[in-house]
């Protein structure tokens, strides 16, 4: 049996900021385009929270029951590949975080009236569940990063705009997609220490396509794109905006540890910057907002 600790390591919690950020930036439009509906930001708070805890838990379990979560393997704990845990627990800790989410998801559907948020919604648990799971996981396929970018950047971060306000904007999707980019570069700098184990497993992520040293110049981009994106937002909306640029404080080491051509275990503190800055960057527009 898991114990408590071991369960909260395989739920990543360096991953959440993945999850609070694009309901942080996207309420920060609202409130710039419309205003705010708080109720209505907390319920897809639990929407984003529910899918990135259990697309980990999902992960885990696909993972590990394929094998791809091997004694090679370097990173956080795995609860199946570990054998700390039944896999049909993770599975079912999996399901309900979707759970959860879907529930959220209801009620926001039900207060809006918006009911194609219910299709939405299937996507989005379809997408987190086979990102590994299933015969053909497109996160096997390289196509990781294309659904991180459209679920936590245009969909999190579109659905929180349209949720408040009924419309997204330019300036929405314009901090859609540099929100988007930042999930990305946490997923890269996640595969780029993995890549070894990977490519033993099999598992062909868009970093055992591009190898390390292609690797490196994606999330380079990634970084780069983003803080672009946080200057057309100002222009955009405010320049008040300029405060999202705060992330690059932590993004010095990242983009360094890209540079100087870091490896394995030594990567981890890449994935927890990067999800930090990610984090630092909407709490800078949502302050912009306010003021």
């Amino acid at each position: 049996m898991a114990t408590p600790a071991q369960w909260l390591e395989g739920a990543r919690p360096r991953t959440l900021p993945t999850a609070i950020a694009p309901v942080l930036a996207g309420t920060a439009i609202a409130i710039a385009t419309g205003g705010a509906r708080w109720g209505l930001a907390a319920l897809c708070l639990v929407v984003a929270l529910g899918l990135v805890i259990g697309v980990n838990f999902a992960n885990d379990y696909s993972d590990g029951i394929r094998g791809s979560d091997g004694e090679d393997r370097v990173g956080p704990l795995r609860l199946v590949g570990s054998g700390v845990a039944e896999p049909s627990h993770v599975k079912a800790a999996a399901f309900g975080c979707f759970g959860v989410s879907a529930v959220a998801g209801l009620v926001i559907t039900i207060i809006t009236g918006h009911w194609w948020f219910l299709i939405l919604g299937l996507a989005c648990i379809l997408a987190a569940w086979f990102y590994t799971g299933g015969s053909h996981p497109y996160g096997y396929a390289g196509l990781g990063e294309v659904f991180v970018f459209v679920f936590f950047g245009l969909v999190a971060v579109g659905g929180t705009i349209y949720v408040q306000t009924d419309h997204v904007g330019a300036a929405g999707w314009v901090t859609a997609s540099l929100i988007g980019f930042l999930a990305c570069a946490v997923l890269v700098a996640n595969n780029l220490r993995d890549i070894d184990g990977d490519r033993i497993s099999g598992k062909r992520t868009l970093a055992t396509k591009l190898g390390p040293q292609g690797t490196r110049v994606c999330y380079l981009a990634l970084v780069f794109l983003a803080c672009v994106g946080v200057v057309v937002v100002a222009a955009l909306t405010t320049w008040w905006a300029l405060l999202g640029l705060l992330m690059i404080a932590l993004l010095v080491s990242p983009v360094k540890a890209m540079v100087t051509r870091t490896t394995g275990m030594a990567l981890v503190p890449v994935l927890k910057n990067t999800g930090l800055a990610e984090l630092v960057g909407s709490i800078g527009l949502f302050v912009a907002a306010l003021i």
